[in-house]
């Protein structure tokens, strides 16, 4: 009886303590107010800052400068280069259109990374040196991450954030 007791006690601590880090955990849900529909051609593209200049973005849910998922439309011109940098939160790209190199570490390397055609994706860790380019098209990126967004360029004179007035 005692043996039965000290296990039903064990067993309750070990689901209590369970229970307490569930319940401490915060899970920032992607949500949304109404049901919304996409087309390519209606999407609002803004100039993005925080990017080389030529890029563009569309949001289409969330909001990148808060805490929470956020899915954005990413659209690069032909030939274009994004150095390398880190971001503090993993981030998930899918190519939509076009071809997307993808090259991992400090230093910008075209020779040392892969090109994805439309359709595939790739994850990035949060903290994980990289860079992308595109090819002789225009590519457009879904990206899927949670907020606040942000990039650190490996080379800070890389930052297009450095040379506005």
């Amino acid at each position: 009886m005692k043996q039965a007791w000290i296990t039903a006690t064990l067993l309750a601590c070990t689901i209590s303590a369970c229970s307490a880090d569930k319940a401490g955990d915060k899970i920032d849900r992607m949500h949304s107010n109404k049901m919304e529909s996409f087309s390519s051609a209606t999407l609002n593209w803004q100039d993005e800052a925080i990017l080389p200049p030529g890029a563009q973005s569309a949001l289409l849910v969330g909001d990148p400068t808060k805490a929470g998922v956020f899915i954005v439309r990413l659209k690069f011109p032909p030939n274009y280069p994004i150095p390398a940098h880190t971001h503090p939160f993993t981030e998930v790209i899918t190519v939509l259109s076009g071809k997307l190199g993808n090259g991992m570490g400090e230093t910008f390397d075209t020779s040392n990374g892969e090109v994805l055609n439309a359709g595939d994706s790739f994850v990035l860790p949060a903290g994980h040196s990289h860079y992308v380019w595109t090819t002789d098209e225009e590519t457009i990126v879904e990206l899927i991450a949670t907020g606040p967004w942000d990039i650190s360029y490996i080379n800070p004179a890389d930052d297009p954030r450095n040379s506005k007035p």
